[in-house]
């Protein structure tokens, strides 16, 4: 099991559950936390018997909503308290102090702070990190038309009295056009992950990050199974 936390206050629903779609594709069994403050899941996903606390599956993902630890998710499953939740993957949203704490952040197999460079998504992301009391490694990505050297300092500064350990070889840039957001919004409505209109670059940019999560040896699957996605196979 590896769980990847996804940290920041950008809007990333849609983002995790493109990942989630490819990863389940490849054969992988994916539970999405939706940790954020909104929950914006809750209004997006269909679900049978919404609650305040529920796990509902949506294209093969599971998803759960409301929950603020994992104790919680495990008596919701009806499972120990000792056991590990299993999935390949967890995938964890966060834009809180007190539920990346929770959630256990800090113990992730790999962390991403997700920002646009619009004040609240930075400002929200960065007093999130701040906060947190523990060394934590991090890789950066950001949706942005195109990212400056200036924009990608601006986070520096705003995090230079945290404990974030940046991976200053790499961030990862997701060109985001209106075009996507068109296509992302026409998703929720027709109740669908699919990624086949999304502009290359943003696809791109998704079996990137997959296979930063399976690991190179991967990338000759990852890129059959994105072409059958794309094609709706």
């Amino acid at each position: 099991m590896k769980k990847i936390g996804f940290i920041g206050g950008y809007e990333k629903t849609d983002f995790i559950l493109y990942l989630s779609k490819i990863l389940v594709e490849l054969g992988n069994t994916v539970l999405f936390i939706d940790g954020s403050i909104n929950q914006k899941s809750r209004y997006t996903i269909p679900a049978m018997k919404p609650g305040r606390v529920y796990i509902t599956q949506y294209e093969g993902v599971d998803i759960a909503i409301g929950f603020e630890n994992y104790d919680l998710i495990k008596q919701y499953l009806g499972i120990p308290l000792s056991s590990p939740i299993n999935y390949d993957y967890i995938l964890i949203d966060v834009d809180s102090p007190n539920i990346a704490r929770n959630f256990e952040i800090t113990k992730c197999d790999k962390n991403y702070f997700v920002t646009s460079f619009d004040l609240y998504s930075v400002k929200r992301g960065t007093m999130t990190l701040n906060i947190l009391q523990e060394p934590l490694n991090m890789t950066k990505i950001i949706f942005s038309k195109e990212a400056s050297k200036k924009e990608n300092e601006y986070i520096n500064f705003l995090t230079k009295e945290s404990k974030i350990v940046w991976n200053e070889q790499e961030t990862i840039n997701m060109p985001f056009e209106a075009g996507d957001q068109t296509v992302i919004y026409e998703n929720q409505q027709l109740e669908k992950i699919r990624i086949k209109k999304l502009t290359n670059q943003y696809k791109e940019g998704l079996m990137y990050i997959v296979v930063q999560l399976m690991g190179e040896e991967h990338y000759p699957e990852i890129r059959k199974i994105m072409k059958k996605i794309e094609r709706g196979v």
